[in-house]
Protein backbone atom coordinates (compact mmCIF):
# COMPACT_ATOMS: atom_id res chain seq x y z
CA UNK A 1 0.00 0.00 0.00
CA UNK A 2 3.02 2.32 0.04
CA UNK A 3 2.77 3.50 -3.24
CA UNK A 4 -0.34 5.32 -2.34
CA UNK A 5 1.43 7.18 -0.38
CA UNK A 6 3.61 8.63 -2.65
CA UNK A 7 2.67 12.23 -2.09
CA UNK A 8 5.69 14.07 -0.45
CA UNK A 9 3.05 14.76 2.58
CA UNK A 10 2.89 11.57 4.15
CA UNK A 11 6.62 11.42 4.60
CA UNK A 12 6.61 14.58 6.20
CA UNK A 13 3.67 13.04 8.48
CA UNK A 14 5.41 10.04 8.64
CA UNK A 15 8.49 12.04 9.84
CA UNK A 16 6.99 14.08 12.60
CA UNK A 17 4.93 11.03 14.07
CA UNK A 18 8.05 9.73 15.13
CA UNK A 19 10.16 12.36 16.27
CA UNK A 20 7.24 13.11 18.08
CA UNK A 21 6.32 9.36 19.59
CA UNK A 22 3.30 9.84 18.20
CA UNK A 23 0.78 6.95 16.63
CA UNK A 24 -0.83 8.70 13.22
CA UNK A 25 -3.00 6.99 10.36
CA UNK A 26 -4.86 7.95 7.27
CA UNK A 27 -8.25 6.81 7.80
CA UNK A 28 -11.69 7.21 6.38
CA UNK A 29 -12.71 8.60 2.73
CA UNK A 30 -8.97 8.85 1.21
CA UNK A 31 -8.42 5.29 2.05
CA UNK A 32 -11.78 4.08 0.89
CA UNK A 33 -11.12 5.94 -2.54
CA UNK A 34 -7.99 4.21 -3.13
CA UNK A 35 -9.79 0.67 -4.06
CA UNK A 36 -12.03 2.72 -6.02
CA UNK A 37 -9.65 3.93 -7.91
CA UNK A 38 -10.88 7.37 -7.37
CA UNK A 39 -8.95 10.73 -6.69
CA UNK A 40 -9.39 12.24 -3.80
CA UNK A 41 -8.15 15.79 -2.48
CA UNK A 42 -9.10 15.05 1.03
CA UNK A 43 -7.45 13.45 3.53
CA UNK A 44 -8.23 12.68 7.16
CA UNK A 45 -5.20 12.18 9.85
CA UNK A 46 -6.02 10.31 12.79
CA UNK A 47 -3.98 11.12 15.59
CA UNK A 48 -3.89 8.90 18.96
CA UNK A 49 -3.52 11.34 21.33
CA UNK A 50 -3.59 14.70 20.80
CA UNK A 51 -5.13 15.83 17.06
CA UNK A 52 -4.50 20.04 17.30
CA UNK A 53 -1.37 19.26 18.40
CA UNK A 54 -0.08 17.43 15.89
CA UNK A 55 -1.79 19.53 13.28
CA UNK A 56 -0.12 22.41 14.87
CA UNK A 57 3.11 20.87 14.86
CA UNK A 58 2.73 19.94 11.38
CA UNK A 59 1.05 23.26 9.97
CA UNK A 60 5.33 24.90 11.38
CA UNK A 61 6.84 21.80 9.69
CA UNK A 62 5.40 22.77 6.39
CA UNK A 63 4.66 26.67 6.78
CA UNK A 64 1.20 26.19 6.66
CA UNK A 65 -1.48 27.97 8.11
CA UNK A 66 -3.34 25.88 10.38
CA UNK A 67 -7.39 26.30 11.48
CA UNK A 68 -8.39 24.79 14.72
CA UNK A 69 -12.09 24.09 15.27
CA UNK A 70 -11.70 23.04 19.14
CA UNK A 71 -15.38 22.46 19.60
CA UNK A 72 -15.12 19.75 17.20
CA UNK A 73 -11.31 18.62 18.06
CA UNK A 74 -10.07 19.03 14.98
CA UNK A 75 -7.38 21.25 12.88
CA UNK A 76 -7.04 21.23 9.16
CA UNK A 77 -4.70 22.88 7.11
CA UNK A 78 -3.90 22.80 2.98
CA UNK A 79 -1.03 21.34 1.56
CA UNK A 80 -0.66 22.14 -1.94
CA UNK A 81 -4.42 21.15 -3.70
CA UNK A 82 -5.00 18.68 -0.71
CA UNK A 83 -6.94 19.87 2.39
CA UNK A 84 -5.90 17.75 5.49
CA UNK A 85 -8.24 17.02 8.48
CA UNK A 86 -6.67 15.93 11.60
CA UNK A 87 -8.24 14.77 14.72
CA UNK A 88 -7.60 12.91 17.44
CA UNK A 89 -8.99 9.02 18.09
CA UNK A 90 -12.20 8.96 20.49
CA UNK A 91 -14.60 7.09 21.62
CA UNK A 92 -18.24 8.23 21.62
CA UNK A 93 -21.60 7.86 23.43
CA UNK A 94 -25.34 9.37 22.92
CA UNK A 95 -28.18 11.04 24.52
CA UNK A 96 -31.60 9.66 23.07
CA UNK A 97 -32.59 13.86 22.18
CA UNK A 98 -29.49 14.46 20.20
CA UNK A 99 -26.96 13.49 18.08
CA UNK A 100 -24.20 15.43 19.60
CA UNK A 101 -21.66 12.59 21.47
CA UNK A 102 -20.10 12.87 24.65
CA UNK A 103 -16.98 12.48 23.21
CA UNK A 104 -13.62 10.57 25.42
CA UNK A 105 -9.88 9.70 23.94
CA UNK A 106 -9.53 6.52 22.29
CA UNK A 107 -7.62 3.90 20.35
CA UNK A 108 -7.30 3.15 16.76
CA UNK A 109 -10.07 0.63 17.73
CA UNK A 110 -12.72 2.51 19.58
CA UNK A 111 -12.44 5.06 16.42
CA UNK A 112 -12.54 2.61 13.71
CA UNK A 113 -15.62 1.55 15.77
CA UNK A 114 -17.44 4.35 15.71
CA UNK A 115 -16.85 4.93 12.01
CA UNK A 116 -20.25 4.75 10.09
CA UNK A 117 -19.62 2.05 7.67
CA UNK A 118 -16.95 -0.47 7.00
CA UNK A 119 -15.95 0.87 3.81
CA UNK A 120 -15.12 3.85 6.07
CA UNK A 121 -13.15 3.03 8.73
CA UNK A 122 -10.00 1.29 7.00
CA UNK A 123 -6.54 3.19 7.90
CA UNK A 124 -3.25 2.81 6.39
CA UNK A 125 -0.41 3.07 9.32
CA UNK A 126 2.01 6.26 8.47
CA UNK A 127 4.76 5.68 11.43
CA UNK A 128 7.81 4.34 10.02
CA UNK A 129 7.02 0.91 11.70
CA UNK A 130 3.82 0.18 9.66
CA UNK A 131 4.11 2.74 7.06
CA UNK A 132 1.58 2.01 4.00
CA UNK A 133 0.17 -0.79 6.66
CA UNK A 134 -3.50 -1.51 5.80
CA UNK A 135 -6.05 -2.02 9.43
CA UNK A 136 -9.63 -3.30 8.44
CA UNK A 137 -11.02 -4.77 11.48
CA UNK A 138 -14.42 -4.47 9.73
CA UNK A 139 -13.65 -6.36 5.97
CA UNK A 140 -14.22 -3.32 4.24
CA UNK A 141 -12.11 -4.22 1.25
CA UNK A 142 -14.26 -7.47 0.95
CA UNK A 143 -17.51 -5.04 1.07
CA UNK A 144 -16.27 -2.71 -1.81
CA UNK A 145 -15.85 -5.86 -3.54
CA UNK A 146 -19.25 -7.08 -2.60
CA UNK A 147 -20.49 -3.35 -3.44
CA UNK A 148 -22.21 -3.48 0.46
CA UNK A 149 -23.15 -0.33 2.97
CA UNK A 150 -22.74 -2.00 6.16
CA UNK A 151 -22.00 -0.45 9.51
CA UNK A 152 -18.86 -1.50 11.83
CA UNK A 153 -21.26 -2.40 14.75
CA UNK A 154 -24.80 -3.54 15.15
CA UNK A 155 -26.85 -0.95 12.87
CA UNK A 156 -29.22 -0.19 15.42
CA UNK A 157 -26.79 1.04 17.62
CA UNK A 158 -24.74 3.03 14.70
CA UNK A 159 -28.28 4.82 13.18
CA UNK A 160 -30.02 5.75 16.84
CA UNK A 161 -26.57 6.96 18.01
CA UNK A 162 -26.66 9.19 14.93
CA UNK A 163 -29.61 9.05 12.52
CA UNK A 164 -27.61 11.41 9.86
CA UNK A 165 -25.70 8.24 9.07
CA UNK A 166 -29.08 6.34 7.61
CA UNK A 167 -29.20 9.28 4.99
CA UNK A 168 -25.60 8.84 4.83
CA UNK A 169 -25.78 5.27 3.98
CA UNK A 170 -28.44 5.43 1.48
CA UNK A 171 -26.34 8.55 -0.33
CA UNK A 172 -23.31 6.20 -0.38
CA UNK A 173 -25.44 3.55 -1.86
CA UNK A 174 -26.67 5.48 -4.61
CA UNK A 175 -23.19 7.64 -5.59
CA UNK A 176 -21.26 3.97 -5.72
CA UNK A 177 -24.59 1.82 -6.78
CA UNK A 178 -24.20 -0.05 -4.09
CA UNK A 179 -26.76 -2.52 -2.04
CA UNK A 180 -27.22 -1.29 1.90
CA UNK A 181 -26.64 -4.86 3.83
CA UNK A 182 -30.40 -5.75 4.77
CA UNK A 183 -29.55 -5.52 8.22
CA UNK A 184 -29.01 -2.23 8.01
CA UNK A 185 -32.60 -1.68 6.02
CA UNK A 186 -34.02 -2.60 8.79
CA UNK A 187 -32.21 -0.78 11.21
CA UNK A 188 -33.52 2.21 9.27
CA UNK A 189 -37.02 0.91 9.25
CA UNK A 190 -36.99 0.72 12.52
CA UNK A 191 -34.92 4.43 13.27
CA UNK A 192 -36.72 6.35 10.91
CA UNK A 193 -38.57 8.51 12.70
CA UNK A 194 -35.02 9.59 14.65
CA UNK A 195 -34.45 11.35 11.47
CA UNK A 196 -36.12 14.50 12.76
CA UNK A 197 -33.53 15.52 15.32
CA UNK A 198 -31.66 16.26 12.44
CA UNK A 199 -31.69 19.66 11.42
CA UNK A 200 -33.11 20.02 7.95
CA UNK A 201 -29.54 21.50 6.40
CA UNK A 202 -27.26 18.63 7.13
CA UNK A 203 -30.42 16.71 5.67
CA UNK A 204 -31.23 18.82 2.04
CA UNK A 205 -27.30 18.72 2.08
CA UNK A 206 -27.24 14.63 1.69
CA UNK A 207 -30.64 15.32 -0.26
CA UNK A 208 -28.76 16.82 -3.07
CA UNK A 209 -26.00 14.73 -2.94
CA UNK A 210 -28.38 11.96 -3.65
CA UNK A 211 -30.04 14.06 -6.59
CA UNK A 212 -26.95 14.73 -8.08
CA UNK A 213 -26.18 10.85 -7.99
CA UNK A 214 -25.62 9.27 -11.85
CA UNK A 215 -28.80 7.28 -11.42
CA UNK A 216 -30.71 9.19 -8.77
CA UNK A 217 -33.66 6.86 -7.88
CA UNK A 218 -30.99 4.20 -6.36
CA UNK A 219 -31.38 6.86 -3.22
CA UNK A 220 -35.11 7.68 -3.65
CA UNK A 221 -36.32 4.07 -4.02
CA UNK A 222 -34.38 3.09 -0.83
CA UNK A 223 -35.38 6.52 0.83
CA UNK A 224 -38.96 5.36 -0.16
CA UNK A 225 -38.97 1.75 1.14
CA UNK A 226 -37.31 2.46 4.76
CA UNK A 227 -39.85 4.98 5.29
CA UNK A 228 -37.26 7.98 5.81
CA UNK A 229 -39.11 10.30 2.65
CA UNK A 230 -42.59 10.78 4.25
CA UNK A 231 -40.46 12.11 7.45
CA UNK A 232 -37.89 14.50 4.92
CA UNK A 233 -40.21 15.30 2.07
CA UNK A 234 -43.25 14.14 2.67
CA UNK A 235 -45.00 15.55 -0.31
CA UNK A 236 -42.91 13.72 -2.97
CA UNK A 237 -44.17 10.74 -0.50
CA UNK A 238 -47.66 11.52 -1.41
CA UNK A 239 -47.14 10.98 -5.21
CA UNK A 240 -46.92 7.47 -4.53
CA UNK A 241 -49.57 5.00 -4.98
CA UNK A 242 -52.53 4.48 -7.54
CA UNK A 243 -56.30 4.96 -6.99
CA UNK A 244 -58.70 2.52 -9.53
CA UNK A 245 -62.58 3.87 -9.59
CA UNK A 246 -65.01 2.01 -12.67
CA UNK A 247 -61.67 0.13 -13.53
CA UNK A 248 -59.79 3.23 -14.73
CA UNK A 249 -56.59 4.12 -12.63
CA UNK A 250 -53.60 6.35 -13.20
CA UNK A 251 -50.04 6.29 -13.54
CA UNK A 252 -47.73 6.00 -10.07
CA UNK A 253 -46.42 9.84 -9.96
CA UNK A 254 -43.66 8.52 -7.90
CA UNK A 255 -42.27 5.99 -9.71
CA UNK A 256 -42.69 8.30 -13.13
CA UNK A 257 -40.89 11.51 -11.31
CA UNK A 258 -37.90 9.13 -10.39
CA UNK A 259 -37.66 8.07 -14.30
CA UNK A 260 -37.92 11.89 -15.35
CA UNK A 261 -35.60 12.52 -12.88
CA UNK A 262 -33.07 9.55 -14.15
CA UNK A 263 -34.03 11.05 -17.81
CA UNK A 264 -32.96 14.03 -16.73
CA UNK A 265 -29.73 13.14 -15.10
CA UNK A 266 -28.35 11.05 -18.06
CA UNK A 267 -27.85 15.16 -19.89
CA UNK A 268 -27.32 17.36 -17.36
CA UNK A 269 -25.38 17.95 -13.73
CA UNK A 270 -27.28 20.88 -13.07
CA UNK A 271 -28.99 20.82 -9.48
CA UNK A 272 -31.77 22.59 -10.28
CA UNK A 273 -32.66 21.50 -13.46
CA UNK A 274 -33.08 17.96 -11.35
CA UNK A 275 -34.91 19.67 -8.65
CA UNK A 276 -37.69 21.01 -11.22
CA UNK A 277 -37.61 16.73 -12.87
CA UNK A 278 -38.38 16.39 -8.75
CA UNK A 279 -41.34 19.10 -8.86
CA UNK A 280 -42.68 19.25 -12.03
CA UNK A 281 -45.63 17.30 -10.88
CA UNK A 282 -45.72 17.68 -6.96
CA UNK A 283 -49.29 19.29 -6.80
CA UNK A 284 -51.16 15.79 -8.83
CA UNK A 285 -52.35 14.37 -5.47
CA UNK A 286 -53.48 17.81 -4.32
CA UNK A 287 -55.52 17.98 -8.14
CA UNK A 288 -56.52 15.14 -8.54
CA UNK A 289 -60.04 14.48 -9.38
CA UNK A 290 -62.28 11.08 -11.08
CA UNK A 291 -64.27 12.42 -14.03
CA UNK A 292 -66.68 10.57 -14.67
CA UNK A 293 -66.85 8.58 -17.93
CA UNK A 294 -63.24 10.54 -18.63
CA UNK A 295 -61.22 9.00 -15.97
CA UNK A 296 -58.69 10.86 -13.78
CA UNK A 297 -57.54 14.43 -14.14
CA UNK A 298 -54.94 16.95 -12.37
CA UNK A 299 -56.30 19.74 -14.29
CA UNK A 300 -53.88 22.90 -13.29
CA UNK A 301 -51.70 21.09 -11.13
CA UNK A 302 -48.44 22.94 -12.79
CA UNK A 303 -49.97 26.17 -11.63
CA UNK A 304 -50.79 25.11 -8.44
CA UNK A 305 -47.18 23.13 -8.28
CA UNK A 306 -45.35 26.61 -9.04
CA UNK A 307 -46.89 28.44 -6.67
CA UNK A 308 -46.15 25.51 -3.97
CA UNK A 309 -42.29 25.84 -4.99
CA UNK A 310 -41.01 28.65 -2.76
CA UNK A 311 -42.60 26.97 0.44
CA UNK A 312 -41.18 23.65 -0.55
CA UNK A 313 -37.73 25.22 -0.54
CA UNK A 314 -38.40 27.28 2.15
CA UNK A 315 -39.00 24.01 4.70
CA UNK A 316 -35.95 22.29 3.03
CA UNK A 317 -33.77 25.07 3.89
CA UNK A 318 -33.06 25.60 -0.39
CA UNK A 319 -32.09 28.78 -1.66
CA UNK A 320 -34.84 31.34 -2.29
CA UNK A 321 -33.14 33.13 -4.66
CA UNK A 322 -33.18 32.86 -8.65
CA UNK A 323 -32.32 29.07 -8.06
CA UNK A 324 -35.78 28.92 -6.85
CA UNK A 325 -37.38 30.78 -9.62
CA UNK A 326 -35.80 29.03 -11.98
CA UNK A 327 -37.29 25.78 -10.78
CA UNK A 328 -40.69 27.22 -9.75
CA UNK A 329 -40.97 28.65 -13.67
CA UNK A 330 -40.02 24.71 -14.67
CA UNK A 331 -42.49 23.80 -12.85
CA UNK A 332 -45.44 26.12 -14.30
CA UNK A 333 -44.25 25.99 -18.10
CA UNK A 334 -43.83 22.37 -18.46
CA UNK A 335 -46.71 21.78 -19.92
CA UNK A 336 -46.49 24.11 -22.57
CA UNK A 337 -44.26 22.64 -25.03
CA UNK A 338 -46.38 18.97 -24.90
CA UNK A 339 -49.29 21.31 -25.71
CA UNK A 340 -47.65 22.95 -28.49
CA UNK A 341 -46.32 19.17 -30.07
CA UNK A 342 -50.23 17.84 -29.65
CA UNK A 343 -51.68 20.86 -31.20
CA UNK A 344 -50.30 22.86 -34.80
CA UNK A 345 -47.36 25.13 -33.68
CA UNK A 346 -48.42 28.44 -34.56
CA UNK A 347 -46.34 31.13 -34.41
CA UNK A 348 -47.90 32.95 -31.77
CA UNK A 349 -47.93 30.28 -29.48
CA UNK A 350 -44.48 29.58 -30.19
CA UNK A 351 -43.95 33.50 -29.04
CA UNK A 352 -45.69 33.07 -26.20
CA UNK A 353 -43.41 30.04 -24.73
CA UNK A 354 -40.39 32.23 -25.66
CA UNK A 355 -41.38 35.27 -24.29
CA UNK A 356 -42.38 32.90 -20.53
CA UNK A 357 -39.38 31.05 -21.10
CA UNK A 358 -36.49 33.01 -22.02
CA UNK A 359 -32.73 31.96 -21.31
CA UNK A 360 -34.48 29.16 -19.86
CA UNK A 361 -36.12 27.77 -22.62
CA UNK A 362 -33.79 24.90 -23.72
CA UNK A 363 -33.67 23.59 -19.75
CA UNK A 364 -37.16 23.40 -20.37
CA UNK A 365 -37.22 21.70 -23.69
CA UNK A 366 -34.75 19.03 -21.79
CA UNK A 367 -37.59 18.56 -18.88
CA UNK A 368 -40.19 18.10 -21.32
CA UNK A 369 -38.02 15.15 -23.13
CA UNK A 370 -37.50 13.52 -19.77
CA UNK A 371 -41.51 13.62 -19.16
CA UNK A 372 -41.59 11.13 -21.91
CA UNK A 373 -41.81 8.02 -19.86
CA UNK A 374 -44.38 5.55 -21.76
CA UNK A 375 -43.16 1.97 -22.33
CA UNK A 376 -45.07 2.18 -25.78
CA UNK A 377 -42.18 2.76 -28.33
CA UNK A 378 -44.52 4.08 -30.89
CA UNK A 379 -45.47 6.61 -28.73
CA UNK A 380 -42.15 7.35 -27.22
CA UNK A 381 -40.99 8.34 -31.01
CA UNK A 382 -44.46 9.88 -31.93
CA UNK A 383 -43.62 12.31 -28.69
CA UNK A 384 -39.44 12.93 -29.55
CA UNK A 385 -40.65 13.91 -32.71
CA UNK A 386 -43.57 16.17 -32.03
CA UNK A 387 -40.81 17.77 -29.93
CA UNK A 388 -38.17 17.99 -32.23
CA UNK A 389 -40.79 19.72 -34.33
CA UNK A 390 -41.33 22.54 -32.07
CA UNK A 391 -37.39 22.72 -30.97
CA UNK A 392 -36.81 23.41 -34.84
CA UNK A 393 -40.21 26.49 -34.88
CA UNK A 394 -38.66 27.77 -31.50
CA UNK A 395 -35.22 27.94 -33.03
CA UNK A 396 -36.49 29.60 -36.50
CA UNK A 397 -38.94 32.07 -34.38
CA UNK A 398 -36.13 33.36 -32.41
CA UNK A 399 -34.36 33.50 -35.06
CA UNK A 400 -36.80 35.90 -36.88
CA UNK A 401 -38.58 37.96 -33.80
CA UNK A 402 -35.46 37.62 -31.03
CA UNK A 403 -37.93 37.41 -28.31
CA UNK A 404 -36.02 35.44 -25.88
CA UNK A 405 -35.71 37.46 -22.84
CA UNK A 406 -37.97 39.77 -24.65
CA UNK A 407 -38.33 43.37 -23.30
CA UNK A 408 -40.75 45.76 -24.85
CA UNK A 409 -39.41 48.53 -27.45
CA UNK A 410 -42.06 51.06 -25.83
CA UNK A 411 -41.44 51.39 -22.33
CA UNK A 412 -44.38 52.96 -19.97
CA UNK A 413 -42.06 55.92 -19.64
CA UNK A 414 -42.27 56.23 -23.28
CA UNK A 415 -46.38 56.28 -23.47
CA UNK A 416 -46.61 58.57 -20.65
CA UNK A 417 -44.46 61.29 -22.31
CA UNK A 418 -45.90 61.11 -25.82
CA UNK A 419 -49.37 61.21 -24.47
CA UNK A 420 -48.58 63.49 -21.31
CA UNK A 421 -50.06 61.31 -18.66
CA UNK A 422 -49.12 59.60 -15.31
CA UNK A 423 -48.91 56.60 -14.34
CA UNK A 424 -52.56 54.42 -14.44
CA UNK A 425 -54.22 51.77 -16.29
CA UNK A 426 -54.27 53.26 -20.23
CA UNK A 427 -50.49 52.94 -19.50
CA UNK A 428 -50.92 49.94 -18.67
CA UNK A 429 -53.41 48.64 -21.38
CA UNK A 430 -51.30 50.42 -24.05
CA UNK A 431 -48.18 48.37 -23.22
CA UNK A 432 -50.39 45.18 -22.80
CA UNK A 433 -51.37 45.93 -26.88
CA UNK A 434 -48.34 46.47 -27.83
CA UNK A 435 -47.28 43.25 -26.50
CA UNK A 436 -50.07 40.87 -27.49
CA UNK A 437 -49.23 42.61 -30.81
CA UNK A 438 -45.72 41.68 -31.05
CA UNK A 439 -46.69 37.98 -29.71
CA UNK A 440 -49.17 37.86 -32.16
CA UNK A 441 -47.39 38.72 -34.96
CA UNK A 442 -49.53 41.66 -35.97
CA UNK A 443 -46.52 44.13 -35.91
CA UNK A 444 -42.32 43.20 -35.81
CA UNK A 445 -40.32 43.54 -32.81
CA UNK A 446 -39.39 46.97 -33.97
CA UNK A 447 -39.34 50.50 -31.98
CA UNK A 448 -40.44 52.18 -35.46
CA UNK A 449 -43.62 49.44 -35.66
CA UNK A 450 -44.36 49.40 -32.21
CA UNK A 451 -44.55 53.47 -31.88
CA UNK A 452 -46.85 53.85 -35.06
CA UNK A 453 -48.92 50.69 -33.29
CA UNK A 454 -48.84 52.90 -30.01
CA UNK A 455 -50.20 56.01 -31.63
CA UNK A 456 -53.17 54.38 -33.30
CA UNK A 457 -53.92 52.94 -29.87
CA UNK A 458 -53.78 56.03 -28.21
CA UNK A 459 -56.25 58.26 -30.51
CA UNK A 460 -59.03 54.84 -30.33
CA UNK A 461 -58.67 55.67 -26.75
CA UNK A 462 -59.14 59.40 -27.34
CA UNK A 463 -55.74 59.91 -26.18
CA UNK A 464 -54.20 63.13 -28.23
CA UNK A 465 -49.64 62.52 -28.56
CA UNK A 466 -47.92 66.18 -26.88
CA UNK A 467 -44.54 65.64 -28.55
CA UNK A 468 -43.53 64.25 -32.11
CA UNK A 469 -42.97 60.44 -31.53
CA UNK A 470 -39.80 58.88 -33.53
Amino acid sequence: MEKYLQNPIFNKLSKLADQTHTEVYVIGGFVRDIFLNRNSKDIDILVIGNGIEFAEAAGEMIKSKVSVFKNFGTAMLRYNDLEIEFVGARKESYRSDSRKPIVENGTLEDDQKRRDFTINAMALGLNKNNFGVLIDPFNGIKHLEQKLIRTPLNPEETFSDDPLRMLRAIRFASQLKFTIDQQAIEAIKQNNQRIKIVSAERITDELNKIILSEIPSIGFKYLFDTGLLKHIFPLMHELHGVEIIEGKGHKDNFYHTLQVLDNISEHTTDLWLRWAAILHDIAKPATKRFEKGHGWTFHGHEDKGARMVPKIFASLKLPLNEKMKFVQKLVQLHLRPIVLAQDIVTDSAVRRLLFEAGDDIDSLMMLCFADVTTKNEYKVKKYRKNFELVQQKLKDVEEQDQLRNWQPPISGSDIMEAFGLKEGKEVGMIKNQIREAILEGDIKNSRHEALHFMIEKGKEMGLIPVIPTN
